[in-house]
């Protein structure tokens, strides 16, 4: 019975980990590297018809993008994983099959212009997406499930995407039974639409993902909502679009229960019917595919409007678009709209023709809602950018440019935290995956010293003996590439990465748990209502005592 460490260990992307049980060989994940590629990792250590089993936490790219290369090169097994996520994986990986073959045309044309003769090939098509996806199996959230001799699973919500999960598996071989859980993506709470994530009870061994594992997120203290409402009516008002670049699954989803809601309260009464353009196919499949499933993992907000026979993703005036033609046509209508289009980073897709129609306006406003990577157009605009190129033009920035800070698809490391600290019996082993090494590392040091768990951050290659609960093989990080490499180009649809809007400064462990000893704090401020007053007074002038003592004189 043994664990193999081989893709997203000390990095954030490309998800991927081997379990051997008895004779069955099986992977959690099978995701693609995208954008900064650190370490070599190491090759799967079976061939891919030998692999009986795939488990998905969930769809995006880096944690499924390599599945149809796997079946591709002989995988015949099945895939176990949930509706919502079978049914996202199907439309995500043909976008990418996509992807893969117009850059295999694309380099082609190119060698046969440079006279080289070298012939790209694709590393899938979408006919090899189509033959994987056979090989899907649903299954629901909640009951535990005996998949075959030695094997039983279970799916947790874990809020992070439409039918993502967590992985328990009950394993046995021979006398010993063991039980590991895979964290998959964790969650961000109190965010729109999707539940909190929720939490295992039990577990031998753990893999938990570490994103933001040194990282809190802001605390965004407005209303969305309201937020929202302000821009558009602002801009539409002096006559101009406003447009979001967005990723086409989840966030793109969040901002139509924005606008739906805006809708629903009146907050435009100007213009209560003004339309919404939803401009990107896989955007638009998406949607039909939270429409369909989404009721298992809604909040119970969202589920208000469904009981209702509401479709919260949906309002008058909402536009899908799917031709090129349709898309065309929202920037010769002159009237004012709001257009959300992917990808979010603006470093490909349909938004670069929406900027460079409407960026050079100076009544319209240009709306970030996430991460914009260092280098991508999107971060170039985000962070004061007078010009950018478009299209071979160089398009002068007049249009207002607004950001939304707060919403992150992951928990941070409080989040992260929390989570844990819903096992009540403390796990063997805690391995902290799918984070870079200043995160990884940061979050095994929180989770030995505050939780009081074994915990470590493994590199690609190392080897786990579960039932002797010792480690095979310890691995050595071997770098690849250049210290910085730009992001790559595709459907943006995987990790965030952890830095923010502007240029990330640097922030000690220290630091950021002081952070987290505030908020606490607060909430121990909050309990203490009904408590007698020189007792307050008496926790009042002890605070004010260390406000002082610390207080940094601004000038």
């Amino acid at each position: 019975m043994k664990l193999e460490f081989i893709g997203a260990d000390q990095e954030v992307t490309g998800s991927c980990h081997y379990l051997k049980v008895g004779v069955l060989n099986i992977l959690v994940d099978c995701g693609m590297e995208q954008g900064r590629n650190i370490f070599v990792n190491a090759a799967l250590p079976v061939a891919p018809s030998a692999i009986n089993y795939v488990f998905l936490t969930h769809a995006h790219i880096d944690h499924t993008g390599m599945l149809p290369k796997l079946y591709k090169d002989g995988f015949c097994g099945q895939v176990i994983t949930t509706e919502a996520t079978m049914k996202l994986s199907d439309i995500m990986l043909r976008d990418s099959a996509h992807i893969q073959s117009s850059e295999a045309e694309w380099k082609n044309k190119r060698a046969r212009r440079e006279g080289t003769g070298e012939k790209a090939e694709p590393l899938y098509t979408v006919e090899d997406v189509i033959g994987l996806m056979r090989l899907f199996r649903p299954f629901r959230y909640g009951k535990r499930y005996k998949l075959c001799n030695g094997v039983e699973f279970r799916f947790t919500d874990v809020g992070h995407l439409l039918g993502s999960a967590s992985i328990e598996l009950w394993l046995s071989e021979g006398d010993t039974e063991k039980k590991i859980v895979f964290s998959g993506d964790i969650g961000n709470k109190n965010q729109p639409l999707l539940k909190d994530p929720e939490l295992t009870a039990e577990a031998d061994y753990v893999l938990v993902e570490s994103t933001y594992g040194s990282r809190l997120h802001d605390v965004h203290t407005g209303d969305y909502e309201q937020e929202l409402a302000d821009i558009i009516r602002t801009t539409l008002l002096r006559g101009g679009n406003v447009v979001i670049p967005s990723f086409a699954v989840g966030r793109t989803q969040e901002m139509l229960y924005f606008i739906r809601k805006i809708k629903q309260k009146n907050l435009f009464p100007e213009k209560p019917d003004f339309p919404v353009y939803v401009d990107s196919p896989l955007a638009v499949d998406a949607t039909g595919v939270f429409s369909e499933t989404g009721q298992e993992c809604y909040d119970e907000e969202a589920m208000d409007y469904v009981r209702r026979g509401i479709n919260p993703l949906s309002f008058p005036n909402l536009n899908l678009t799917v031709s090129v033609d349709e898309s065309k046509a929202i920037n010769e209508d002159p009237e004012p709209k709001v257009i959300i289009a992917a990808s979010g980073m603006c470093d490909a897709g349909r938004i670069r023709h929406h900027l460079k129609y409407n960026l050079w306006r100076p009544e319209c406003t240009i709306l970030f809602v996430g991460y914009q990577a260092e280098g991508t157009p999107g971060r170039n605009i985000a962070d004061g950018a007078t010009e950018v190129k478009l299209f071979g033009e160089v398009i002068t920035v007049r249009a207002e440019i607004k950001m939304f800070d707060g919403l992150s698809g992951h928990a941070d490391r409080q989040g992260l935290l929390d989570w844990m600290k819903g096992f009540t019996k403390k796990p063997a082993q805690v391995f902290v995956v799918h984070g870079d090494e200043e995160n990884a590392a940061s979050f095994v040091k929180l989770l030995n010293e505050e939780a009081g768990l074994n915990a470590m951050a493994p590199f690609s290659g190392t080897e786990y003996d579960l039932a002797a609960d010792c480690f095979i093989k310890l691995t050595e990080g071997v770098r690849i590439g250049r210290p910085e490499t730009a992001p790559e180009k595709g459907n943006g649809q995987g990790a965030e990465s952890t830095g923010k809007a502007r240029l990330p400064h640097t922030v000690s462990d220290s630091y950021t748990n002081l952070k987290m000893t505030g908020r606490r704090l607060t909430d121990v401020i909050e309990g203490c209502s009904g408590m007698a007053n020189k007792d307050l007074d008496a926790f009042s002038k002890e605070l004010q005592a260390l406000a002082e003592k610390y207080r940094i004189d601004e000038h």
